[in-house]
């Protein structure tokens, strides 16, 4: 949950809920917009994530407090990228990274997630979009990793936007595989049909 800019200086804590860091909290700077998954939604998550987490390549590409990557880390990911605009996040992720033992598992990248898709080279298995929900990029994003060349023919993409959003349209190359909503959030996992428009 987010909460107002005037609250910036209050640390808050998030939990990690499963796998080698299990029960660890790491702290984080509330910020304007930044809005960690909740405990039952990564639950839920990373349940369906767990036959292909083992191993797997990440993208957090709107990373905040670093729930999400941090928790696919905990629970076998093998790398994962950290992006956002907002340098103090990235820098307390980063501090989390250190403080686990992890500094080599991880990377944090302040740019944009359409900058990171521009710029990016190496595909992911996994990747987590989950902008501040007042920004309404997920279309945008989503059109963009689906153009990219940053997803493996097999990977995962997961969406989390509000429950009240207008609805919204995801490029042909993303098949929605689940879809839930607790509060008021609906959160959804894609697969990656990857598509060829090559002429022979």
């Amino acid at each position: 949950m987010s909460g107002p800019a005037s609250r910036a200086g209050k640390q808050r804590q998030v939990r990690i809920i499963g796998g080698r860091w299990r029960g660890r909290k790491l702290s984080f700077t509330p910020a304007d917009g930044l809005r960690p998954t909740g405990d039952r939604i990564r639950e839920t998550l990373f349940n369906w994530l767990a036959p292909f987490i083992e191993g797997a390549r990440c993208a957090d590409l709107f990373a905040g407090s670093g729930a999400l990557g941090l928790e696919a880390l905990s629970r076998g990911a093998v790398y994962c990228d950290f992006v956002d605009t907002n340098g103090a996040a990235l820098a307390q992720i980063s501090e989390h990274l250190r403080t686990l033992g992890a500094e080599h598992a991880g990377a944090c990248h302040l740019v944009s997630a359409q900058q990171f898709l521009q710029q990016g080279t190496l595909p992911y298995d996994i990747v987590f979009i989950d902008p501040p929900f007042k920004l309404q990029m997920v279309e945008a994003v989503c059109a963009s990793l689906a153009d990219s060349r940053l997803l493996n023919s097999t990977a995962l993409v997961y969406v989390e936007t509000s429950a009240t959003e207008t609805p919204l349209t995801f490029p042909s190359g993303l098949n929605l595989r689940r879809e839930k909503i607790a509060g008021g959030v609906t959160y959804r996992l894609f697969d990656y049909a990857k598509t060829d428009n090559t002429l022979c």
